[in-house]
């Protein structure tokens, strides 16, 4: 993710809220606080060197964004 320019982060971010909406109505679960931390999770994972900086989330709903963009997408379908 870091490795993309700045203005392809929106694009990005779209599609992370397209997919979260996906799998969403698929499995049923709360939608509100991943989609209103989309865009936060792009900018922290673009930010800061994760794994290696960890990221803390207020409840696991939270993390179904951080979830999709590191591979375990599998963990909320």
């Amino acid at each position: 993710l870091r490795t993309l320019d700045a203005g392809d982060l929106p694009q990005l971010a779209s599609e992370l809220r397209t997919e979260l909406i996906d799998a969403v109505s698929h499995t049923g679960g709360h939608l509100g606080a991943g989609l209103g931390v989309v865009e936060l999770t792009v900018a922290l994972h673009y930010v800061f060197n994760t794994p290696d900086d960890r990221l803390i989330w207020d409840v696991g709903h939270q993390a179904y964004p951080h979830k999709i963009l590191t591979g375990r997408r599998d963990r909320i379908r």
